[in-house]
């Protein structure tokens, strides 16, 4: 409940953000401009997105007789989780990790590494398959690419603050310079960097959740939390060559080692999720 409230806040604290920025640089037609251009740019990431991901990584689907256990172990907990069952994909990468994707429940791919079905055992791979799950139940595809178009918005709005900067300088519907030119210039630097700042919360408190979920699927939350563990470890030793835009869909984060700030970070620390995981009783 206080990450899903926290989520709140958050979208509320970028669209008030949105808003400010729209009104400070061309009134409300700023706004309405920024918003739909960034709309329909997210629409068609969000629509697309399981093809583009999996086309990225090279995953392959995987059919029950060419992964029996895998595919036993996702429709058992998809069961579970009163989910449609999600298509199953493998990714031929031995970095160990797993993300889930798909519009909607109805459309929702589970993919793993090959690499996570080498070191986890049985119980560890129900811990990581749940908690994508809980990421489908959650509707967190939906909720990420919702604060995605508000920080695109707010981006281009940026954008349109350094050309207005260039050129003399914004307006707003009383006809104050809002700053003038220096305030332009400050706001195109830091409205982004407070919108990314923003956009990585939310992120991180769906990863609070999912694990939360995850746990409540399979009664176990220790399965999971020794999975973090093993790869914390595997991460660092194996890096992957994964593109920054879609590291967010990761159980662990593959960036781990290459961010120079944690608050730019797309996951909570490692240590803070599994503690968490192991104060809880089994259900």
């Amino acid at each position: 409940m206080k990450n899903s409230i926290k989520t709140v806040l958050l979208l509320g604290a970028l669209t008030g953000l949105l808003m400010f920025i729209g009104g400070a640089i061309g009134g409300r037609g700023g706004i309405y401009i920024a918003f739909i251009f960034a709309v329909i740019l997210n629409f068609g990431s969000y629509w697309f997105s399981d093809k583009i991901v999996l086309k990225m990584y090279r995953a392959q689907e995987v059919s029950e007789s060419a992964a029996p256990e895998l595919y036993s172990i996702v429709r058992t907990l998809a069961l579970k989780a009163q989910l449609p069952m999600p298509r199953v994909y493998i990714i031929p990468e031995e970095t160990p990790n797993a993300f889930a994707t798909g519009r909607n429940p109805s459309h929702a791919v589970v993919a793993v590494t090959a690499g996570i079905m080498r070191i986890l055992n049985k119980e560890e791979l129900e811990g990581v398959i749940s908690h994508e799950l809980s990421h489908i139940k959650n509707g967190d595809m939906l909720i990420s690419s919702i604060a995605a178009t508000i920080a695109g918005a707010i981006g281009m709005l940026a954008s349109m603050a350094q050309w207005a900067a260039i050129f003399g300088g914004g307006r707003s519907d009383d006809d104050d310079d809002h700053g003038g030119i220096i305030g332009l210039i400050a706001m195109a630097i830091f409205a982004p960097l407070a919108a990314a700042v923003i956009q990585m919360a939310i992120s991180r408190s769906r990863e609070y959740l999912a694990d939360a979920g995850g746990a409540n699927i399979t009664k176990n939350p220790y399965g999971l939390a020794s999975a973090l563990e093993k790869l914390s470890m595997a991460s660092q030793k194996i890096p992957m060559d994964a593109n920054p835009s879609t590291a967010h869909l990761f159980i662990v984060n593959p960036l781990t080692g290459k961010s120079l700030m944690n608050l730019f970070s797309t996951h909570p620390p490692l240590e803070d999720r599994i503690a968490r995981l192991r104060s809880m009783k089994p259900y």
